[in-house]
């Protein structure tokens, strides 16, 4: 039942992401360009690392959804 809920999870991300993309919103992991796939295989494959979204804006317009790896200290 996990597998099936991070697959489904992983393919709603994937969607959205992919959305970003079509609208020429730019997608960053860990502070270098990446896609809807690359983001979405390290945040629902590599469940072991935890991801901050942040959302950039240009002049009121969202211009880049930015993911970074979330470290404890």
């Amino acid at each position: 039942m996990q597998q099936n809920y991070y697959a489904s999870s992983g393919q709603t991300l994937l969607i959205e992401l992919q959305n970003y993309e079509k609208q020429g919103i730019s997608i960053w992991l860990e502070g270098l360009p990446s896609n809807s796939a690359e983001v979405s295989e390290a945040i629902c494959v590599r469940e072991d690392n935890n991801y901050m979204r942040d959302y950039v804006f240009q002049k009121g317009a969202l211009s880049e959804v930015r993911f970074d790896k979330i470290t404890k200290k």
